[in-house]
């Protein structure tokens, strides 16, 4: 029995490593990717823009909508808002910026593919690192490119979902190769601790993270404030730390909010 486990371990290893080998395929986005046929398809592309900044929401919807035959078909200011609209308009894409409030963008990402399927989804970051880029494929998203190149790749990107394709800026396609080409090793234990929260534990550390209550909390996802407390306090266990400021500490490192 121990070596009939063994196998079917290592099947499910393999099938992960081949999922994360081919988003990584496309090491650098080839250019002429642009100029293929979504537009020769005669279909209006309709794309979600989530961004709780209305300067960077007016930037991305004036790139897309400078192809006529793209549509900006709703926008949304948190992550909780864009699963609603996901959800409501099924978008083909949905633009999600890494970091906003109520509900961050790896988390919305995740709701959204259970409730819009069909829907490719380009995540949108300040910044990269081997954590991130590991949690956005492990979240089973498509798509991501750092804000600073949205100029140059944003079009690329949104071409190449389009036709169902992944797409990943450069920087992190760097970082993916690098870290398919080292031996298997032991998770850091930051990544250990992180992997035990749940969905829920992870929205309410978002929440704590940005100043919010209990109380706060419990209103904020319908819930009692006694079960608020009892989800802070098994958050606070599962990541071994003992004061809010840890915690805002915690969420910032790992992206869930910015500093």
């Amino acid at each position: 029995m121990l070596a009939g486990s063994g196998a079917k371990s290592a099947t499910h290893s393999d099938r992960k490593e081949s999922r994360h080998a081919e988003l990584a395929s496309p090491i650098r986005n080839n250019p002429l990717l642009g100029q293929k046929s979504w537009g020769s398809m005669m279909k209006t592309l309709k794309i979600l823009i989530a961004d709780d900044h209305d300067v960077v929401r007016r930037g991305i919807k004036s790139l897309i909508e400078s192809r006529p035959e793209w549509q900006v078909c709703d926008e949304a200011h948190s992550g909780r808002e864009a699963v609603t609209k996901a959800e409501e308009r099924k978008p083909d894409i949905v633009v999600l910026d890494i970091s906003m409030p109520e509900l961050n963008g790896l988390e919305a990402a995740r709701r959204i593919q259970k409730v819009s399927p069909n829907s490719e989804i380009l995540i949108l970051s300040m910044h990269y690192s081997d954590q991130l880029i590991k949690e956005i494929l492990d979240a089973g998203v498509r798509g991501f490119i750092v804000k600073s190149d949205s100029d140059r790749d944003l079009i690329i990107a949104l071409e190449t979902l389009a036709n169902h394709k992944p797409f990943f800026t450069s920087k992190a396609t760097e970082v993916m190769l690098t870290s398919f080409q080292r031996p298997a090793s032991i998770p850091a234990p930051g990544e250990m601790r992180t992997s035990r929260l749940t969905s829920r534990e992870r929205e309410i550390v978002q929440l704590l993270s940005e100043g919010k209550s209990s109380k706060e909390v419990a209103t904020s996802l319908g819930i009692s404030v006694k079960t608020a407390e009892t989800h802070r306090a098994n958050i606070m266990r599962k990541l071994e730390i003992h004061s809010v400021s840890e915690l805002v500490r915690y969420a910032v490192r790992n992206q869930i909010i910015e500093a």
